[in-house]
């Protein structure tokens, strides 16, 4: 009899566990509600969170061993070249009543993800829409780093198998990239195998 309560009590506890690592994974991690889909969704957000963790190390420890630079300009109207042909761009600018204002920013679609890029400031908002691909994230980090952009804020909204990523970037002294080239390059990460 103690032998049926202490089963029973363990498969409580195994039904409590799944149900908490349930509700600290992103839905879309989790196809199905079975004990081996709900664990199989916790290891691929942990394996994906691991990747994130091992890419903002890196750049704290690059940030740590150079020196710290100036604030970032505001990106100059003479980076921006003709833009790669397999962009749509909208470049448009707003005069406001109490100052002028220009607002640029540029779009590439493909079949794989929207992206989209605006200057704010001395800031990026980019955007992308694509299906929800394991390691996404940390290619488009590795693209904003490489060219010398800072992450200042990422935000993730996701709906069954589709993915939003929405970051706040702060454009580096070193960027030579124009809001046209940042959105062709982070469109060509969603083709890349390459972590």
């Amino acid at each position: 009899m103690s032998h049926i309560a202490v089963e029973r009590n363990r498969r409580r506890q195994m039904n409590e566990h799944l149900q908490v690592l349930r509700s600290l994974t992103p839905c879309f991690y989790i196809k199905r509600g079975d004990q081996a889909s709900i664990i199989g969704g916790v290891i691929e957000f942990i394996k994906e969170l691991h990747q994130v963790l091992n890419s903002l190390e890196s750049k704290k420890r690059r940030l740590s061993l150079s020196p710290s630079p100036a604030p970032s300009p505001k990106v100059p109207l003479q980076l921006l070249n003709t833009p790669p042909s397999e962009c749509n761009s909208l470049i448009r600018n707003i005069a406001s009543s109490t100052e002028n204002v220009k607002e640029l920013g540029a779009s590439c679609n493909s079949v794989a993800a929207n992206v989209e890029a605006k200057i704010s400031g001395s800031n990026v908002i980019l955007k992308t829409v694509s299906r929800r691909i394991p390691g996404q994230i940390v290619k488009i980090i590795n693209v904003l780093e490489t060219h010398f952009f800072e992450v200042l804020h990422l935000n993730i909204s996701s709906m069954e198998d589709t993915v939003l990523y929405s970051f706040v970037i702060k454009i580096g002294l070193e960027c030579q990239l124009s809001v046209e080239e940042l959105a062709a390059e982070v469109q060509k990460s969603f083709g890349s195998d390459k972590v």
